[in-house]
């Protein structure tokens, strides 16, 4: 039987069916391994299921030159050093597509939550402050007839833009490939560049990759071009987001809230930002449906298993290494 190992527990599905044809190591503590433990773990093992929170280098392996596939428990693969791994001939894989009606539905929550203050509302409930109905109390912002300004525009993009008509917003999108314009009047939709998608929206939505082009491509500029009564939402990368200047701007009215499942330093905070109550935070849970997990944990091992019987994965990152 061919030897894996799994760097964190997955949702059992994805590890029975490894289990059928594998002999499985895996970490069963809750917690992110370090690169030793990894080092120790791949060793004599012929896959690794890991996930996006290792950081997995060339070090690692070569720590297991037999190694076969690399199999990455999340759409994102930015973990892994890709151009390490095609120099060594070794495949990796994602799990792409799976996460895109519930990311896009965090994002949805988070874009509610922040403009209407559920979360300030309920710590207040709950602080027992409520002594009944105010006109001034707890003011937000309306959802409906606002303007939505998407950031990226592949598939998470475009199912925010399905629930984004549903409250008849408006919806500017700024992206790096501009789609045609029978495609923006078929979605519903206008191209702005970037500043002027910022001073125009009243929610920005952040949905492009973590590239060098992207990190902090929102910062102290941007935050300045945006209304006092915007709102950010961030579920793609934290780094795509300057978090010192969030701050500042949260903190000082540039803009009214944030909604935020990643963070740059991901998992500590920027300081000040756990303190301030007009931004919604969220513990990078966008995929955390038992649906999605699960069908991400079930990909993940379809991947793996078809490299160890010598097919292409059905969702390679590097197909070049089967072109050698």
């Amino acid at each position: 039987m061919w030897k894996v190992f799994v760097t964190r527990r997955i949702p059992e599905p994805g590890l029975d069916m490894l289990r059928e044809h594998c002999e499985v190591e895996l970490n069963e503590e809750d917690r992110v391994l370090t690169k030793e433990e990894i080092i120790q773990g791949v060793k004599g093992k012929d896959a690794l299921l890991c996930l996006l929170t290792d950081d997995i280098d060339g070090e690692i392996m070569d720590a297991n030159p037999n190694l076969k596939v690399i199999s990455n428990y999340a759409v994102g693969f930015n973990n892994i050093r890709v151009e390490e791994a095609t120099k060594r001939g070794l495949p990796i894989t994602n799990t792409p597509g799976v996460l895109t009606e519930t990311t896009a539905d965090m994002a949805w929550t988070l874009l509610m939550t922040a403009g209407r203050r559920i979360v300030e509302a309920d710590k207040f409930t709950r602080d027992g402050k409520y002594k009944g109905w105010g006109p001034m109390l707890l003011l937000g912002y309306d959802i409906y007839d606002k303007t939505l300004g998407l950031i990226g525009l592949g598939r998470i993009g475009e199912a925010m833009i399905k629930r984004a008509h549903g409250f008849d917003m408006k919806i500017l999108y700024f992206d790096a490939n501009r789609r045609s314009p029978e495609e923006e009047k078929e979605l519903g939709i206008e191209y702005r560049e970037l500043d002027q998608l910022l001073a125009e929206a009243d929610y920005v939505s952040l949905h492009v990759p973590l590239l060098p082009s992207t990190k902090h491509l929102i910062g102290e500029r941007e935050f300045g071009l945006m209304k006092e009564s915007a709102i950010l939402v961030n579920s793609a990368r934290g780094p795509i987001v300057d978090e010192k200047a969030l701050v500042k701007a949260l903190r000082e009215g540039q803009i009214a809230g944030a909604g935020l499942d990643v963070y740059e330093n991901e998992p500590a905070l920027e300081p000040g930002l756990a303190e301030l109550q007009n931004v919604v935070l969220a513990p990078h849970t966008a995929s955390a449906t038992r649906e999605t997990r699960t069908k991400m944990a079930t990909m993940a091992a379809e991947n793996l298993l078809a490299a160890l019987q010598g097919k292409v994965p059905p969702n390679i990152v590097n197909p070049e290494v089967y072109n050698k």
